[in-house]
């Protein structure tokens, strides 16, 4: 057990599966093929991003160290949040990006969505943490590997 202690952008309680991203993740690369489909689950499909492609995001911690790409990803998590396809939980190493933490503020707000986000874990946090790992949660911006 190994605990990281994080600065709470969109604070909540949660335990669940972790995926992890050593490299920037590109929102629209990753979510537009399920949001446009209109799928139940998002399954990333950004073929640039060896470490998710291709696996279940939703409802599972993304751990990751930034977004990138264009100016629409704050729309794109906050559209994949309306639809409840999104991670539970964005787990930054660094500082979060402008858009990535306008679209979780924009889906709290406007969306009612549960989505957290905790950014500056830290490189060592994103070293541990494996793929599947169990992660805990807590309000305060603790991030437990169990």
């Amino acid at each position: 057990m190994k605990q990281f202690k994080g600065r709470v952008i969109a604070g909540g309680n949660w335990k669940g599966e972790a995926v992890v991203s050593h490299g920037g993740v590109n929102t629209l690369a990753t979510f537009q093929k399920s949001a446009l489909k209109n799928a139940k689950e998002v399954y990333a499909s950004d073929q640039n991003n060896p470490d998710i492609f291709e696996k279940n995001i939703t409802g599972k911690a993304l751990c990751l160290p930034i977004t990138i790409g264009s100016t629409t990803g704050g729309l794109v998590i906050q559209t994949v949040c309306s639809m409840k396809i999104n991670p539970a939980a964005f787990l930054f190493s660094e500082h979060i990006d402008s858009l990535a933490a306008s679209g979780i503020i924009l889906a709290r707000v406007w969306e009612n969505s549960p989505v957290i986000a905790i950014d500056q874990l830290g490189e060592e946090f994103l070293s541990t943490v494996k793929e599947g790992d169990t992660l805990e949660i807590s309000e305060d911006g603790t991030v437990t590997i169990l």
